[in-house]
């Protein structure tokens, strides 16, 4: 099983040498064999991309900066992490948007997604499951009560699976929209069943404009109450775009804190039991 956490809301030849030889008295002698082993190897490298692809056109290596992966012949290559940047605190209509994907290559925004690559030689298949360990928080709040925002959900939807390496059909990504209404317990969000799920796959929650697969755009730019686009340093002052397709909801009793609540997601990828 393999695991990763991201954060928050802000993969001899031998040869013989015989020799005999035959005398006219017919006596008979035969020489000693003679053999030398010599070593032979051979270095197969992958042709699967070990970075991160574009989740739209994923012919397309990418720089989305530094995310967490794991190594071996089924792994994990890139996670989002999550961010949601700066929100106005409200009463009502508690329900937040995390910001898309950015790049450092040009590339235009996309949505949050995971990207997995099976080489395996068996064709078992897998599971990618999702796991919040804890509710969003800040211990540094005085009160207690309002340390934590108690009932907020985060959920995932319009996921969906592309490739440009598929070596078997696509796995199943979960249609419904994934809730995490309960902490530390696991929920399906990919099921790659026996001879599917081979090859390289990212998995994309929502989708931008401009892609070519018949998916819904859920992103849109976010704005200041001025109008002005918000911008993000990270990304060479890139506009930042919200993904209607991963939101946090607050209950309305909820206290909300003028600071950064934090949580943790970890990604589990694991190969099928025989």
């Amino acid at each position: 099983m393999k695991k990763i956490s991201s954060l928050h809301l802000f993969f001899s030849s031998a040869s013989v040498l015989a020799l005999s030889s035959f005398f006219i008295n017919v006596s008979y002698s035969q020489a000693e064999e003679q053999n030398v082993a010599g070593a032979g190897t051979v270095e197969m490298i992958s042709n699967l991309p070990t970075g991160p692809v574009d989740p739209e056109n994923p012919e397309n290596p990418v720089n989305p900066g530094p995310g967490p992966s794991t190594i071996g012949p089924l792994r994990i290559d890139f996670v989002s992490t999550l961010n949601f940047g700066n929100n106005k605190i409200q009463e009502k209509d508690r329900q937040f948007f995390a910001n898309a994907q950015l790049f450092h290559d040009g590339t235009t925004p996309r949505g949050s997604y995971v990207q997995i690559t099976d080489e395996r030689s068996g064709k078992q298949g897998w599971t990618l499951q999702v796991r919040q360990e804890y509710q969003f928080k800040n211990p540094v709040i005085q009160e207690t009560e309002a340390q934590e925002l108690r009932g907020a959900t985060l959920s995932f939807d319009h996921g969906w699976a592309n490739s440009a390496y598929p070596l078997e059909t696509p796995p199943n990504v979960v249609k419904d929209t994934i809730e995490i209404t309960e902490l530390a317990t696991t929920q399906n969000v990919a099921v790659a069943s026996e001879n599917s799920g081979k090859g390289q796959w990212t998995i994309e929650f929502g989708a931008s404009k401009t892609n070519t697969n018949d998916r819904d755009n859920t992103l849109f730019l976010k704005q200041k109450p001025s109008g002005e686009a918000v911008l993000d340093q990270a990304f060479e002052n890139q506009p930042v775009f919200e993904n209607k397709a991963i939101f946090l909801s607050i209950p309305e009793g909820t206290v909300i804190k003028p600071v950064q609540y934090q949580t943790e997601l970890t990604w589990l990828l694991a190969a099928l039991p025989n």
